[in-house]
């Protein structure tokens, strides 16, 4: 069996550079003070001897890991099943990669995983956390805060700052509200006259800005036009039959997202009801190729949820980084589009 061969050392790149091993170390942690021409030398060094850099001995000098934990307040099932999800980690992905992180995938089936994720955090393995799909008693908040680890939220937060804590909160959402107006607004301009509104999971704020969107322009709708929710599909077939069985002169529906959209499709098809023609149906994310493989192709509010995802570690780095003005605005709302279709 050939012997291993030795990994090159930080002490070997400085020698191969001309430079002392302190200079060295400061180039390849991306440490100031060294002058360009020293640079280009250290990391040629570091090319041509393929020097990897011992990141646990780095944390030590920087006390950074490079690393960042993404909370997702989802059982697993349910963040495998919703490509909304995926779109979300993709952008935090690239983000995090383009910037030479890595991402610790934090996943929470109950109140016991919660523990363990606060745990965790608290631990110092990370420099910081994205946490996403958060509900309204969700604990982990307070975790989080009480780990004294910097975080960015993605949906607008449902608590205020003194209830939570003396710092505000930075978070990044879409403008649920304001797409979910644009939907109604495009069911009533089609000649739609009894628009009901499939909401999605109740302690979320998401769900709860789209169903204040539709009440915004139908503030004097039938409450039997509104059915509960809960984002999947499933919800979304439970929804339309209940919606069916009070109001079956209904023309036109509005779904929390395209998933529960998908479901009110079916039953729809199910019953024989023609779409558009008889009920028209507008869905939320414009998740491809979800929206365009319905049948009929789904009419939909469209957000950048890997946009979203970007701009969330985007912003974390920056707290991490100190950058001048990182921490305001506190909010970010992204812009939502109507994606007309066949649909509605």
């Amino acid at each position: 069996m050939s012997e291993a061969v030795p990994r090159p050392t930080l002490e070997e790149v400085a020698a191969r550079a001309g430079v002392s091993r302190a200079t060295a170390s400061r180039v390849v942690n991306g440490g100031d003070g060294v002058r360009a021409p020293l640079v280009d030398r250290v990391r040629r060094a570091v090319e041509e001897l393929g020097y990897v850099p011992n990141r646990a001995a780095r944390s030590l000098v920087t006390r950074r890991h490079d690393a960042i934990a993404v909370v997702v307040a989802e059982p697993e099932s349910r963040i495998f099943a919703d490509p909304f999800f995926a779109l979300q980690l993709r952008g935090i992905s690239k983000e995090l990669t383009a910037h030479d992180n890595q991402l610790v995938l934090l996943l929470t089936e109950g109140r016991d995983d919660h523990a363990r994720v606060g745990r965790y955090l608290a631990g110092g393995h990370v420099d910081g956390a994205l946490v996403f799909s958060l509900h309204l008693d969700d604990p982990l908040p307070a975790l989080i805060r009480g780990a004294k680890v910097p975080a960015v939220f993605g949906g607008r937060p449902g608590w205020g700052d003194g209830e939570r804590g003396t710092e505000p909160t930075v978070y990044v959402d879409s403008d649920n509200r304001g797409g979910a107006r644009e939907a109604v607004r495009h069911l009533l301009a089609l000649g739609r006259t009894r628009v009901a509104h499939i909401t999605g999971a109740p302690d979320q704020t998401s769900a709860v800005d789209r169903l204040d969107g539709y009440r915004d322009v139908l503030p004097d709708a039938d409450p039997a036009l509104v059915a509960p929710g809960d984002f999947t599909p499933a919800g979304g077939e439970r929804a339309m039959r209940e919606l069916l069985a009070r109001r079956p002169d209904l023309d036109a529906v509005f779904a929390a997202n395209d998933l529960t959209a998908v479901g009110a499709l079916r039953v729809l098809r199910e019953r024989g009801v023609r779409v558009p023609e008889e009920i028209a149906v507008i869905g939320f994310d414009d998740m491809l190729p979800i929206a365009e493989q319905t049948d009929p192709p789904l009419t939909t509010v469209r957000q950048d949820i890997e946009g979203m995802g970007r701009l969330m570690a985007r912003r974390l780095l920056e707290r991490l980084r100190g950058d001048p003005g990182a921490e305001l605005p506190t909010g970010v709302i992204l812009p939502t589009t109507l994606v007309p279709r066949a649909s509605a």
